[in-house]
């Protein structure tokens, strides 16, 4: 019954009440495409990291300036293979470890050529990465210790250099001007935590880039895999306690090193997520006030034009909780109505982003119930003061009302 005079009195006048509602769909639409952009983004996140390996210490040589120009992180040249040997041998905790080294180089095949990132690193750089191989095999230890001239593709550089699922081991290409047999060919693995599409590149033993390709004698980076997750934090202070002392680092200087883990990273980029996600969930939250107070002014137009008729029931003998409760629901009824075609257009505006865009959303089942219980809510805070005026009203005056 109160459902149905409810619906009867907002039906009225339609095109006031669809009004109405419109600030509350705005800010229910905006709330859910805010948190499914929050969720999507934390959920890549998370897959870029597993996707990067499992419990990491990166090392990075410093960087140094030219010219007046800085170089940038691992530009220096004082790591070395030294430095990499006191780390196996002295810290306790790793499983895993691979030197690295790295240049651009442009990569020929007959006709064809494609520009990549070319990556020295060591044997055990599947095991920290987590990464299997898709066709042939990873090199070995004697080909990195013969600095021989194989080399492993990544899927993309498969694919451009000899079409989409090809097997290209046994082939042979040109890195520079250096002929390398591929002998293998490494599975899908996708962006990186910055970004860079690491099937775009192509490995090969690090002293093979170090000496045929770019002639150098240090190394640039060192990855670490900890034998466990709450080894990670230890491993990177040891590692950070050796290099310090191999490179007379007296305590209160800089490092001339960098040290990074996938943690720190993953929560500096969480952080900025959920900072984002706040500060549009709050937009968001002013357009949700905004609909609240239009109910409130609609409410109190309502009462103000429905004063005989709330007149009238009471003398007939309803009370004031009935008319306090009929004045509650309409407002409930406007919030939720603008509530689920708010939910409606959040959905579709995740799906707009993702499609033009291609940004990730997630849109997660406790986020629609979060968008129903505030409209509800929204509705009984706004509607209230107007209920309780309508519920107060003399009959007699209200009877007398023109």
């Amino acid at each position: 019954m109160i459902f149905r005079v409810a619906f009867k009195a907002l039906g009225r006048n339609k095109m006031r009440t669809a009004l109405t509602m419109l600030g509350m769909i705005i800010g229910v639409a905006a709330v859910i495409a805010m948190v499914a952009l929050g969720k999507g983004a934390q959920e890549g996140i998370e897959t870029a990291v597993q996707s990067a390996g499992t419990n990491l210490v990166n090392v990075y040589a410093g960087s140094f300036s030219m010219g007046g120009q800085r170089q940038g992180v691992g530009a220096a040249t004082n790591l070395t293979l030294e430095d990499a040997q006191a780390i196996r041998d002295e810290v306790q905790g790793i499983q895993y470890m691979s030197v690295g080294v790295r240049t651009q180089q442009p990569v020929v095949v007959a006709a064809t050529n494609w520009r990549t990132s070319i990556n020295g690193i060591d044997v055990e750089w599947p095991q920290i990465r987590s990464w299997p191989i898709k066709y042939g095999s990873f090199f070995s230890t004697q080909d990195v210790t013969m600095s021989a001239r194989v080399a492993v593709l990544g899927l993309t550089v498969a694919s451009n250099l000899f079409g989409e699922d090809s097997d290209p081991t046994g082939e042979i290409i040109r890195i520079g001007k250096e002929p390398f047999k591929v002998i293998g060919v490494m599975t899908s693995k996708g962006a990186s935590t910055g970004g860079d599409n690491q099937d775009d590149s192509i490995l090969i033993p690090y002293t093979t880039c170090q000496k045929k390709l770019m002639g150098i004698q240090n190394i640039q980076n060192m990855t670490i895999s900890a034998a466990s997750a709450d080894e990670v934090a230890l491993v990177k202070d040891r590692v950070a306690t050796v290099l310090r002392t191999r490179h007379r680092i007296f305590p209160g200087d800089t490092d001339d090193f960098m040290l990074s883990t996938l943690e720190e990273m993953m929560a500096m980029r969480t952080e900025t997520t959920r900072t984002m996600t706040a500060l549009l969930s709050g937009i968001a939250g002013v357009s949700l006030l905004v609909g609240g107070i239009g109910i409130m002014n609609i409410m109190l137009v309502s009462v103000t034009e429905r004063t005989r008729e709330i007149g009238l029931r009471m003398a007939i003998g309803a009370k004031g909780r009935d008319v306090l409760l009929q004045f509650l629901v309409e407002a409930v009824v406007l919030s939720l109505f603008g509530g689920g075609i708010g939910i409606a257009c959040g959905f579709g505006l995740a799906k707009v982003v993702t499609q033009v865009w291609t940004y990730p959303t997630t849109i997660s089942p406790d986020s629609i119930v979060l968008a129903f219980a505030f409209s509800a809510i929204t509705g009984i805070f706004f509607g209230f003061y107007p209920a309780t005026k309508a519920a107060k009203l003399d009959p007699i005056e209200a009877l007398r009302f023109e």
